[in-house]
Formats: structure tokens, sequence, C-alpha cells
């Protein structure tokens, strides 16, 4: 789960980006999309950019693709960059994306983010080993730093986007890009508009790591309005949350392999393989189990898995298709 955000001394390349990096010269090189000089202002001699250039882009937060990252690479000769690997059915993700961008813009142009879908960019998920998500990364003078993975508190998220500028500083990185034309225009945008007083104290309540305090609020929304979908995911995703914290996966594997059978300790495997992405291996470790246990512990594994459908998403076709099954079970 969340690991401990490392000190500025222990970042350092964990990654293998060659083969994405590694690829054939174009008969005639281009302009790194994502980076434009000034007027007046002489590109970058290929292989030495101007590590303290200002950089114009329309945005600070950018969407990546395994065929566009060596843009990335490009950029973070001048600029860090941090790498959001996300997916649209993680919840963590949808609890840490927004903290980062936030982050991002308030740091006005010392880093940008680049976002990483990793269904649909699976070589930059290999690349940067995300075996589970959130994972998030930064890329400083083309070089990969491994920083953190899962959803950690706006707090500690600020702390390793310090420790990335010192690491950037120490390589002599110390650009900054100048956010114009889209970015002037994203300042204007309208404020969005707030959340619900028990939306808003369950959010606080997680930035402070209190996830006892931000269940009890939603499940006040929830009593409030039984409709309120918001609150009903919240609930599910810090739920989640509450459970794995203070536990290692090492732990939690091993107790399940002691007891196969037992509700609990398979449960809490499911848990660490739904906040990693596993979506089938979690469904289908508790439906598996479901036809041989009965009463309480039956309606433990089924309240576990309605939760998970609402983490994963409706929509989703791995939930349609578990939901057909646990009725098939259930009837």
């Amino acid at each position: 789960m969340s690991n401990i955000p490392p000190t500025p001394a222990g970042l350092r390349g964990a990654v293998d980006l060659s083969s994405l990096v590694n690829r054939p010269q174009q008969d005639a090189p281009t302009q790194n999309p994502m980076q434009h000089t000034h007027a007046g202002q002489a590109p970058a001699e290929a292989g030495g950019p101007d590590a303290g250039a200002d950089i114009a882009m329309d945005s600070l937060v950018v969407d990546v693709t395994d065929a566009s990252f060596e843009d990335v690479l490009q950029l973070s000769m001048s600029v860090p960059v941090i790498v959001d690997l996300w997916a649209e059915w993680c919840g963590p993700c949808k609890q840490l994306s927004p903290v980062l961008e936030r982050l991002t813009l308030e740091y006005g142009g010392r880093l940008v983010l680049a976002k990483v879908d990793v269904d649909t960019n699976p070589q930059l998920a290999q690349a940067f080993q995300a075996q589970s998500i959130p994972t998030v990364a930064a890329v400083v003078g083309g070089r990969p730093l491994g920083l953190f993975v899962g959803a950690l508190p706006e707090a500690q998220v600020r702390d390793v986007f310090e420790q990335v500028l010192q690491v950037a500083e120490q390589s002599g990185i110390a650009g900054r890009v100048d956010v114009t034309g889209a970015g002037v225009e994203a300042e204007g945008e309208p404020e969005p508009e707030p959340l619900p007083p028990h939306h808003q104290a369950a959010y606080e309540a997680i930035e402070r790591g209190d996830y006892a305090t931000a269940i009890s609020e939603y499940r006040t929304a929830i009593l409030q309005d039984p409709h309120d979908q918001m609150a009903v995911a919240g609930l599910a995703q810090v739920s989640l949350l509450d459970r794995l914290s203070g536990r290692t996966a090492d732990e939690l594997r091993a107790a399940a392999a002691a007891a196969p059978r037992d509700v609990q300790a398979q449960m809490a495997v499911a848990d660490l393989d739904i906040s990693g992405g596993h979506v089938e291996d979690a469904f289908g470790r508790l439906l598996e189990l479901f036809p041989s246990v009965f009463g309480d512990e039956r309606e433990a594994l089924r309240a576990r898995l309605v939760e998970y459908f609402e983490l994963v998403g409706v929509e989703d076709p791995r939930v349609a298709a578990a939901r057909r099954r646990l009725t098939m079970l259930l009837y």
C-alpha cells in the first residue's frame, strides 16, 4: 500500500524506460510538441537543453501516452515532471489525482504533472513497474525516480514535491513553465461548486488520515439522502483505505494462504487486490469462496462485493459479469 515518502537522498531511478526512448530516430528532427520557445529565444541545442530556461506550455497538467512519453523526457531536462499512473476505475486514484493537480498548479510552473492512463498505455505501466495504482513517480533530467504508491494525504504529497525539487536543483534543473493561453484562461475559470457539508468534512478528515471520521460523515450523508451516489462511492473508498491502513501486503497474503477458508483473511487480500487494480482477482477470490459459507459470513462476502462494485463503477463490464455470477449464487 502507500509507501512512506522517500528522503531526497533516497530518490533514485528504479525503472527502465529504454523501451520507450530507444526508438529509431526520424529523418529530420522535430520540435517537442510539449515545449515551445519564447519569441526571440533560441531553441536549446539537441542533447543540451537549457536547464534554467522558461518554457511556454498550454497547461501544467498534460495527458501522456506510450507514444508521446519521449516528450516528457525532453521536458524533464528543464523542469521536473511528476508522473501520475492512474485508471478510470481506481477509487484511490480519484482521491489522489485532484491533490496532485492542485499542488502542481500551486508551484507555479516549477513542476509539470504528466498523467498516464495505465489501461491504454501498458508500456508505461510496465516501465514504471506500476503493480498497484495510483503509482506516482518523477522524471528529472531524463532520469526516473520512484516516489510512492497509493493515495497519500496532501501534506505528505507536498513533502514529496519539495524533495523532487531539491533533487532537481542538485541536478541543475531549475527551469520554469510559463503557462500562457489556455493556462491563463484556466486561472479565470469559475470556482467549482462547494461540496455538501458532510462530503467536505469527510474530505478534510481523509486529508488528516482520520478515516473513522470520514466514514461517519459519509454515513450521515447517506442517511440524509439514500440516493447520494457520491457519498456511497466515497464511503466505499474510505472504508477500503481504513481496512488497509497499517497492514502490509506480505502480512495479508500470508494470513490468507494459511487460512484459505477464513472469510476475513480472504476479504483482506481481496481488498489488497482491488486497491492494486487487480479487479478480477478480487471478484474471483470472493465469488469462489461464496458457495462454501453461510449466514453472517455469506452476508459479509455479499456486502464486500457490493462495495467493490461501487469502487470499480457499475458501468464496468467486469462488475456486470461479477454481479451476474453473484446473483446466480444467491438464488
